[in-house]
């Protein structure tokens, strides 16, 4: 097992469990006692789990929460950052679009537009989007089912991403950083890299919480973004590391200045 998977595997169980501790990690990983410890020292230091004496626990704010609370928090900045992203797509465009508390709301403002193609692996997204203009065409994508988040993963979603071109990912990440975007879910970081690699363009929409953050699971370059938009300006190291890779920056009339390229 590799240190990446290991990682993922222990963040799943202190996420599920909420307080874990080094013999139950030891036995379940089959890995010695000495190497969890490492583990936890890791991923305490980026801020994802507590580390405690004998075992690790969550800190108030690793990770991003169920998707339900998500739901509930930034609401009125994921709103006008879903907003100004929707404004950005004209009738006949094809977008895969991923599963977030962010790009559920993206849903319900983009589907007035009409005549788009969305293509996600969020049944809430494509029910929204069938429901909108009734020129809209919505491609559910299968796989496993997530009950909570209402998505689809794993294998099955991915070969089927590899089978459209459309022109457009817009997604949601759980972090902006400058050495790229991240996520903290090791499924939903492998869909999207799935969207990006098989569409022209990419749009990020995040509220202004996750700029500056690093989660676990690389997504992608800061140069494989076409436009983040976003509810606020970045901060000036973010702001830097988006313009030199000419990243075009959308924030609302009072969040900011502009656009960096």
């Amino acid at each position: 097992m590799s240190p990446e998977e290991r990682h993922a595997r222990i963040l799943s169980m202190v996420r599920q469990r909420g307080r874990v501790t080094v013999d139950e990690l030891s036995a379940f990983l089959d890995a010695s006692k000495e190497t969890i410890r490492r583990d936890l020292g890791r991923l305490d230091g980026r801020g994802l789990i507590r580390k405690f004496h004998g075992g690790a626990a969550m800190p108030e704010m690793a990770g991003e929460g169920s998707f339900q609370a998500r739901m509930c928090d930034h609401v009125s900045e994921k709103r006008a950052a879903a907003r100004l992203a929707a404004g950005l797509f004209q009738p006949g465009d094809s977008l895969f679009v991923d599963t977030g508390s962010t790009t559920v709301i993206f849903a319900e403002e983009v589907a007035r537009t009409g005549e788009l193609t969305v293509i996600t692996n969020s049944a809430q997204i494509a029910a929204t989007i069938a429901r909108g203009h009734p020129g809209n065409q919505a491609i559910l994508l299968g796989g496993t089912l997530r009950a909570e988040g209402q998505e689809t993963v794993g294998h099955l979603a991915l070969e089927q991403i590899a089978r459209f071109r459309p022109r457009h990912a817009v997604l949601t990440v759980g972090a902006v950083h400058e050495s790229g975007a991240m996520d903290y879910d090791l499924d939903e970081a492998e869909i999207a890299r799935a969207m990006i690699r098989h569409a022209e363009t990419v749009t990020v929409v995040a509220d202004a919480s996750k700029l500056g953050r690093t989660a676990l699971f690389r997504i992608c370059e800061v140069g494989a973004i076409g436009r983040l938009v976003c509810d606020r300006e970045p901060g000036p190291d973010l702001a830097r590391a988006l313009a030199h890779a000419r990243v075009t920056v959308h924030i609302p009339a009072g969040g900011g200045s502009g656009t960096a390229s």
